[in-house]
């Protein structure tokens, strides 16, 4: 179909991509256990939908351009790494409560879902390592004559962001449970934050040092 060949080692693979621990893995831990099952699942739909974003520009071809021009790579690369290390930032100088369960003053209220999830993506999308996975990755598993190079792109992509998706989904709700049992002490809720904070920064800072 749409000159997808080998569909079953694809999709073996990318479980197995999946299950192994990443950046994106990382950032849903984080949120998770700090922040709670609600920021945990938010987290998980903004790392997806980053994804399909990434697919997207993959099948449009964007992604070779980030390939084949150094500077593209650097500037999303670092402005990546800035955008997590604010995050961590942020995390690490803000005051916890148990009340709050370890939420930022910029996560609190009816808009913290929609926060967290717009964060997921864009931590996501400035990302150029997952560019060049989707561009190196899907390309094996389609035809060099195949005249539905686009679907093709997009149907492998979708794929692999469901079954990554309902592996991260199992990480926040696991994680989210872990953190429940911790949040509830002051001192617990000002760990959990830190950790956190510290994590994202260290997660851009790797990402600022990707070659």
């Amino acid at each position: 179909m749409f000159g997808i060949h080998d569909f079953g080692v694809f999709l073996i693979t990318g479980i197995v991509l999946n299950l192994t621990p990443g950046q994106d893995t990382l950032y849903i831990l984080g949120r998770s256990i700090s922040q709670g099952r609600r920021a945990g699942m938010a987290s998980v739909l903004g790392i997806t939908s980053g994804s399909l974003i990434h697919t997207l520009a993959a099948a449009l071809g964007i992604s070779a351009i980030i390939a084949a021009s150094s500077s593209a790579f650097i500037t999303l690369k670092f402005a990546g790494a800035a955008y997590l290390i604010y995050l961590g930032a942020r995390m690490l100088v803000s005051r916890s409560s148990p009340s709050s369960a370890a939420i930022p003053d910029e996560f609190a209220g009816s808009s913290s879902f929609l926060a967290v999830y717009r964060q997921g993506v864009i931590s996501n999308v400035l990302n150029p390592k997952v560019a060049l996975f989707f561009l190196a990755f899907m390309p094996q598993f389609i035809a060099a004559d195949s005249p539905h190079k686009f679907l093709a792109f997009m149907t492998l992509g979708l794929c692999f962001i469901v079954t990554g998706g309902l592996w991260c989904f199992c990480v926040a709700w696991f994680a989210s449970s872990l953190g429940e049992r911790l949040r509830g002490s002051r001192t617990f809720a000002e760990v959990l934050n830190r950790t956190a904070g510290a994590l994202f920064i260290f997660l851009g800072a790797r990402l600022a040092t990707t070659d």
